[in-house]
């Protein structure tokens, strides 16, 4: 088993820190270049797109989603414990500085996230009873109609379906577990039953009742832990000057709290801030388009400019909201951070002890506590359907009943298991998903860039 582990890692290592770092930024510059900065110009609609006609009652569809219940179903899956952990995560190895490189990639990111929108649009399939499939498998088969193609189609979809539908349930719902049993001193193995029951009940009721959940929970969640953030923000408002300075110093002379050469320092902040960024926003791993697909729109470029709002409140709101509260708590104004990593403090409980420190202990950890279990029980919502639409795909609809079955039961063991060789499979599978993904969205580029200039034709 250790030799397997070691193996893992290595894989992941190469991947993360090289191949997928080349690939996914080589591909959000190039979408950004190739539609005259989408993610620029197009903005401003996307906003009006998504809050012009906001509504958290979008009621159930005779086929598809409405575009913000494909929003709020794919930020659900972006906005994951990876807001809170992951961007600790980055900031504790590579520094403040991380947090610069997190941004930069999360602009490309908004360029990336267009092209998989409009692709799941354009390869989207409308059945007779009104029901959509649609997906980065049926784009892929777009891009590569052979042998290969179904090849990649197949990888991808067997990647997400372990990825996500699997392993990266257990992931969110461990650390539920955690995070309330700390708060609250209640059992994980408790909360894993319920959680795997609330997770039952919505995985039965199909799309539907899953973006139902979502319009609901997410503009939720995100106000809440928005909220909570900025109070303890203006509490902490003399040393946010100190704050942003430190994420722009530390961007490009991290070695001043990473220690070690100025080359060493400034890599691993940025290949933190890079790898964070991916995956927490999620552009190009191939896991929104399965929600965007099924929204009901004029033309793909509509759809588009929503996904484009996803990544913009992933990382810019929630993501940006954490490492401030964490920067200027645990680092500004000689804070226990202030020099480098400290015994006691790890991504793990940063977050806690941040907002802790201002909140008092009791108000601060259960705070945390709420705002993980919405988040990550949104994500796990989100991300068993990805696993969903890919089951069926590979094996058939009636596949989807066992599917789930055997989610709500990772759900219960994720609650009250933690391997670490378990996450590093996830983290694994994660990457694998994008290489299909991203060689489909450059093959079909030309799609992209005329949907960009509005050369696209209104959907049927």
């Amino acid at each position: 088993m250790e030799t397997l582990q070691n193996i893992v890692q290595t894989i992941n290592f190469y991947l993360s820190d090289y191949i997928l770092v080349i690939l996914l930024v080589g591909t959000g510059v190039f979408f950004s270049i190739r539609t005259r900065f989408v993610q620029v110009r197009c903005f401003g609609e996307g906003m009006r797109r998504v809050f012009g006609g906001f509504s958290m009652r979008g009621g159930k569809q005779k086929g598809g989603l409405s575009s913000f219940q494909a929003l709020t179903t794919a930020i659900a899956a972006q906005v994951g414990t990876g807001n809170i952990i992951g961007s600790c995560s980055a900031i504790l190895v590579g520094g403040p500085g991380a947090i610069f490189w997190m941004w930069i990639i999360a602009f490309f990111g908004m360029a990336t996230i267009y092209a998989e929108a409009v692709l799941a649009q354009e390869t989207r399939v409308v059945h007779e009873d009104g029901s959509v499939d649609g997906g980065p498998v049926y784009y892929i088969k777009r891009a590569f109609n052979n042998k290969f193609g179904s090849f990649l189609a197949g990888f991808f979809a067997i990647a997400i379906t372990l990825a996500l539908g699997f392993i990266g349930c257990m992931v969110q719902s461990n650390s539920i577990g955690e995070t309330c049993s700390n708060a609250f001193g209640i059992p994980a193995w408790t909360i894993g039953i319920v959680v795997a029951i609330a997770s039952a009940f919505v995985f039965l009721g199909g799309v539907q009742r899953v973006a139902s959940v979502t319009e609901k929970l997410v503009p939720i969640m995100a106000v809440l832990y928005l909220l909570g953030g900025l109070v303890l923000l203006l509490m902490r408002l003399p040393y946010l000057p100190e704050t942003f300075g430190m994420i722009f110093k530390y961007a490009f002379f991290p070695n001043a709290i990473i220690g070690g050469g100025i080359g060493y320092a400034l890599k691993t902040a940025i290949s933190q801030g890079v790898k964070r960024g991916l995956f927490s926003n999620e552009a190009g791993m191939g896991s929104t388009p399965h929600a965007h697909a099924m929204a009901k729109v004029a033309k793909p470029h509509d759809q588009g400019v929503v996904a484009m709002v996803g990544v913009f409140i992933d990382t810019f709101l929630v993501l940006t909201m954490t490492a401030l509260v964490v920067i200027s708590t645990l680092y500004a104004g000689n804070g226990p951070l202030a020099s480098g990593a400290a015994d006691g403090i790890s991504q793990t409980n940063m977050a806690q002890l941040a907002f802790s420190s201002v909140f008092g202990n009791g108000i601060g950890s259960i705070f945390v506590a709420v705002c993980l279990l919405f988040f990550a029980f949104s994500t796990i919502l989100s991300w068993n359907f990805f696993g969903k639409v890919n089951v069926a795909y590979l094996f058939g609809k009636k596949a989807t009943a066992v599917y789930s079955v055997i989610a709500v039961i990772m759900i219960f063991l994720g609650s009250c298991l933690s391997n670490d060789f378990v996450w590093q499979l996830s983290d694994l599978f994660n990457q694998l998903m994008v290489i299909p993904n991203a060689l489909a969205l450059l093959a079909l580029a030309p799609l992209v860039i005329a949907a960009a200039k509005g050369r696209s034709h209104p959907k049927a």
